[in-house]
C-alpha cells in the first residue's frame, strides 16, 4: 500500500523526473537518505520507472492508435511482436483477449505508416483484423498525468519543483518543431529506457561531453521537445479496473465534451482521433462497481456522447518506456 509520501514523491517526480534526491528531500520536508529508501522501494516493489518522453508534434512525428485481432491462440504472440518494436508504446490485451492496442509512432507525413507495419508482423501472428485512428489532439495523458496520480502536494510545494502554470485541457497550436540531430535521437532513446540516468550514463551513449549533454538537455526541457512521465501500476493508486472508451460525438461537441472528460477523475487520456469513433479514453476505476457507476452517472452525464463502445483492458505488455532485455538501468542519485 502507498502511504502519503509515496503519493507525494510520485506527484513529485511527475513535475520534474530528474530532481535530485536533496531537491525532493527540500519539497518533501524530509531527508535525502528517506527520499532514496522510498523511491528504491518504489521501483522494486511497485515497478516503478522514469522515462523521458520527446513531444510528438514538436520532434516531427505523428502517432496512431491500432486495434488489431487475432485468434485467440495467436493473439499474445502479435501482442509480443509489438512490445519488441521500438516505434510502439501502450500495448494492451483487451476484450476477450484477442484484441491488441497500442500506440504507433511514425515520421510526421509519412502516409500509410500503420500499414507498413503490418507488413513487417510475422504471417505466424496469425492477424485477422486491424483498424487505425489517427491521434489528432490530447486533451488529457502524455504530459497531463493522471489526476489520481499527481493529487498529494500543495501549490507551494509544485511551486518549488517549478510546475508550470496550467493553461487548460482544450484545443492549442503547436509550437515550431525542433530540428534533431542523430545524437539528440540517442539522448532520447537513452532517456526513454531510464529518464533519472546519470549525465555521464547519456554522455557515454551520444558521444558528447557530460557538459554538453546538460546543456542540450536543459535546451530541450526548455522549448518543450523533451519531457518525464511516471510508469506505475495504477492499481496501486486505486485504478485497478482498467477500460478503453470509444465514443462518437458529434464534430461541433467534439472539443467542449473532450474538454469536460479531462476533468473527470476516473479518466487517465482523453484524446480526439480519426475513425468511426472520434474520441478515446482510458477509464481507471477501483473496481468494476465503479466503473459501472461511471458509467452509467459520469459518462451517462454527457448528452453528447452519441455512441460508447467499452474494452476491458486485461493486460497492459508495454507503457511508454523502451522495453529491453536487460531491463530499467539504475537511477540517478
Amino acid at each position: 500500500m502507498l502511504d502519503g509520501l509515496d503519493r507525494a514523491l510520485i506527484h513529485a517526480l511527475h513535475i520534474d523526473g530528474r530532481a535530485s534526491f536533496t531537491q525532493l528531500a527540500a519539497v518533501l520536508a524530509v531527508s535525502p537518505q528517506t527520499v532514496s529508501r522510498r523511491y528504491e522501494r518504489l521501483r522494486d516493489e511497485a515497478a516503478l520507472r522514469v522515462v523521458g518522453l520527446p513531444d510528438p508534434q514538436l520532434t516531427g512525428q505523428e502517432q496512431w492508435l491500432l486495434r488489431l485481432t487475432a485468434g485467440p491462440e495467436t493473439a499474445l504472440d502479435l501482442a509480443h511482436a509489438l512490445v519488441r518494436r521500438p516505434d510502439t508504446s501502450w500495448v494492451y490485451l483487451t476484450g476477450g483477449g484477442t484484441e491488441i492496442v497500442a500506440v504507433l509512432e511514425t515520421p510526421l507525413g509519412m502516409a500509410h505508416g500503420h500499414s507498413l507495419l503490418l507488413h513487417e508482423l510475422p504471417p505466424s501472428v496469425g492477424l485477422t483484423a486491424v483498424s487505425a485512428h489517427h491521434l489528432l489532439h490530447t486533451y488529457l495523458g502524455w504530459r497531463t498525468p493522471w489526476r489520481m496520480s499527481a493529487n498529494a502536494l500543495t501549490a507551494r510545494q509544485q511551486r518549488m519543483l517549478g510546475a508550470p502554470r496550467f493553461t487548460g485541457y482544450g484545443m492549442s497550436l503547436p509550437s515550431h518543431q525542433v530540428q534533431l540531430t542523430p545524437a539528440d535521437h540517442a539522448l532520447m532513446d537513452a532517456l526513454r529506457r531510464d529518464g533519472r540516468a546519470a549525465v555521464g550514463e547519456l554522455a557515454a551513449g551520444t558521444g558528447w561531453s557530460s557538459a554538453t549533454v546538460s546543456r542540450r538537455l536543459d535546451h530541450l526541457r526548455a522549448c518543450g521537445a523533451i519531457f518525464f512521465d511516471i510508469e506505475l501500476d495504477p492499481g496501486l493508486l486505486g485504478g485497478s479496473a482498467k477500460t478503453l472508451l470509444w465514443m462518437a460525438v458529434a464534430p461541433a461537441h467534439l472539443d467542449e465534451v473532450a474538454t469536460t472528460l479531462a476533468h473527470h477523475d476516473e479518466l487517465a487520456f482523453v484524446a480526439h482521433t480519426t475513425g468511426p469513433t472520434n474520441l478515446v479514453a482510458h477509464a481507471l476505476c477501483r473496481d468494476t462497481a465503479a466503473l459501472y457507476q461511471y458509467l452509467t452517472r459520469g459518462l451517462g452525464a454527457v448528452k453528447a456522447i452519441r455512441t460508447l463502445e467499452t474494452a476491458p483492458v486485461l493486460r497492459t505488455l508495454k507503457a511508454v518506456g523502451t522495453i529491453t532485455p536487460a531491463g530499467p538501468a539504475r537511477a540517478n542519485r
